[in-house]
Parts: C-alpha cells; structure tokens; sequence
C-alpha cells in the first residue's frame, strides 16, 4: 500500500541488482514488533534492470504500513543521490537508512524509536553473515528464525569492541568519531535537511557517509552508538566491483579530504547556487579589476557583515583584504606578483586559504557567472 500521514520513522532502504537480498530485507522488516503504525518504508533504487520493482510492488500489497519505491537510471555507483531520493520522499521525522542486503532483528525499528533524542543521530553498524548462512536464508521463512542468533561469535565480539570504542570516543569528545557508516544508521529529518543532506559529488563508493557526519557533527549533532540495542546483519554476496579493500583506495578519497569543506553541501537535497551561499567579501572589492568583476558576478549574493562569520571568505590580491572572520572555506584569489613583491604576504595568504584560485587574464564581463560557477563547482 502507499500514503503520505507524516509518521516517526521513515525506513529507508537502498538497493541496486540484489532481488533475493531485498526481499530477505523487506520480510525481515514486515516481521518488527512494537511499531505499529510508527514507520514507513521508501525503497530507493539505483537502476535496477531486474524484478525489483516486482518485488517492492507485492511486499506493498501485503503490508498494512506505507510502502513507496523510487528509482533512477544506473549511471554508475551513486548511493549518495539514491539516499537523497528516499529523503525527499519521507514523511517521518526521523530517518532510518539502511542497506537492502542487511535484513534487520525484528526489534530493530523499535530500538531506534525508544533511543532517540533530539540533536542526536544513532549509529547502528551489521554483523557479516558467512556465505553459507547466508545462502540457506530463503524469502518467506524469515518469521520464525532469531536472525540475531546468526551472527558468528567472532562477529558479535568485533560489535561490542566497536561499541566500546564508540562510548570511548563519545566520552572524549572526538572531533570526528565515532564515525558515521551509511548503511544502518537514524538521524532526524530535520538535521539531516539543515545540512543538505548527502553531498551527491560523492560517486563511486566510500566516503559520503563519513563527510555526512563530519558536517551533522559541525552543526552541533551528536553521533552515538546504538550498538548497545540493536544491529543489522548482513547477507554475503560477492563484492560491488567499485569497492576497495582499503578505506583510503576508495575514489572519493581525494575529495573528501579537500579542505574547505561546506557545511551545507551544495549539490544535496537541493542544488545551492551562489545566492543561496553566506559570503565574505573584502572591503577593498572595488579597487581592482578582478574585484569589481567579482562583485557583479556576486550581485544581490547573501553578504555577512564585516568580520562576522561567513561560509566562504574571500581575499584578493593585490589588494589589502585579510582572512579575519571565521569561515568554512577561505579562497585566495590571486594574481602573479612583479618579481621581488608581495612575496612573504602571499606566503602567509597561502598557508591560511583552504584553496588558493590564480588568476590569469580577467574573463569578458558576460563571463563573469560562469568563471563565478567554475570557482564554486571545484569546491564541492
């Protein structure tokens, strides 16, 4: 069945080309207790080409809970932007991501429900279920197994030293852990929409879910574990031939370690233009030539006040702006100095900008938008 009556929980699962491992999914959540009426279930597909459609279309007219299905076409690994398609489409006020080969206890759902807290996400993690457990799961037995009793004991060690870790982190008041993992966690809508959701630059796998935390946590967030109570298991299938064995091999890689990172990611749950950006800009923007240009091509932009916080702060060169208020991204634009000048300034301008742009010969004023774009598509 389908609805749209807002509810607590939106159940968000993703998939791509894995039909049997969807359905073990979907049976695994047609069997939580405790939730009646307090969730809903989006699957959001990256351009399946075989009966995953089919099998959403029967698992919603056996259901008596709100069931919708959304797809895209296959270009290549983009879960980022298929989490985001679910997002727009959920109603509840906290949304629970999960992976569509990790079937869930049947007190899953109920577990995140009774943990959450505002300004909190939950971070849940999977036990790897061996090949053969895995291949003796079969779509319409699902109800009467303990599919927690499944996890390997040498799994169920390595969840509770993660749990562990996380409480130890959490205590420290980790900068950046315990780290977000994309495919079982719960954040409410409303911090996840504050931050643009996933940042759909995010191609190939690896690395969106660790960049989503890092901005949640920069809005004052707290990531804490729900290891405590529940995790998901995850059913064996070869590997997606974009993965990689090592985290840091992944392809994102480069881009997630940029600096001047956004915040609110600018190509999310909507597209951020120029004008829906915070800017710095220097007192001096009219002095020269590239300054004037970029102020037209910045015309009737959001601008903070002198020195007050901004998302992007720009200094020019040659001019006599400085990099004096906090800002997530601080960008010098500079141009070749004479020989001899300039140099122990710049060398200081360099070390504090997030992205040093040269500048070369000034583009013809009805370029100016475009070489503007060019600017904000490097930063993300």
């Amino acid at each position: 069945m389908s609805g749209s009556r807002a509810v607590p929980l939106s159940l968000i699962v993703n998939t791509y080309q894995k039909p049997r491992h969807l359905e073990l999914v979907l049976e695994s959540i047609a069997a939580q207790v405790g939730v009646a009426g307090a969730f809903e279930v989006i699957v959001t597909d990256d351009g399946s080409l075989d009966a995953t459609p089919e099998v959403v279309s029967a698992f919603a007219a056996s259901v008596d809970f709100p069931v919708r299905f959304t797809t895209q076409s296959h270009d290549g690994f983009r879960l980022a932007a298929i989490r985001n398609a679910g997002a727009r489409l959920a109603t509840g006020e906290m949304l629970l991501f999960l992976d569509g080969d990790c079937v869930a206890p049947r007190d899953h759902l109920a577990a995140f429900l009774a943990c959450r807290q505002p300004g909190v996400a939950l971070l849940g993690y999977c036990a790897r279920l061996p090949e053969a457990t895995s291949r003796s799961l079969v779509p319409g037995t699902l109800a009467g197994l303990d599919l927690a009793a499944l996890a390997p004991a040498g799994e169920r060690r390595a969840l509770a030293h993660r749990r562990l870790k996380a409480w130890w982190y959490t205590l420290l008041r980790h900068p950046s852990k315990p780290r977000l993992a994309g495919g079982n966690f719960a954040v409410w809508q409303s911090d996840f929409r504050r931050v643009n959701g996933f940042d759909e630059r995010f191609r190939g796998w690896g690395q969106e879910d660790d960049d989503l935390g890092l901005r949640l946590r920069a809005t004052g967030v707290r990531l804490e574990s729900i290891l405590h109570r529940t995790s998901s298991l995850h059913v064996w299938h070869p590997t997606d031939p974009s993965a990689t064995l090592a985290w840091r091999d992944g392809a994102n890689v480069d881009y997630f370690e940029r600096r001047g990172r956004l915040t609110i990611c600018r190509q999310g749950l909507e597209q951020r233009t120029a004008a829906a950006i915070l800017w710095g800009l220097p007192a001096d923007l009219q002095a020269t030539a590239w300054g004037a240009m970029l102020d037209r091509a910045l015309a009737g932009v959001p601008r903070a006040a002198r020195e007050a916080r901004c998302e992007i702060d720009i200094v020019l060169r040659p001019g006599t702006g400085e990099f004096r208020r906090m800002a997530e991204c601080r960008l010098l634009l500079c141009e070749d100095p004479p020989e001899g000048r300039g140099g122990a300034d710049l060398a200081r301008l360099r070390r504090q900008a997030d992205r040093v742009i040269p500048l070369g010969a000034a583009p013809a004023p009805d370029c100016a938008a475009a070489w503007l774009q060019g600017i904000l598509d490097d930063l993300g």
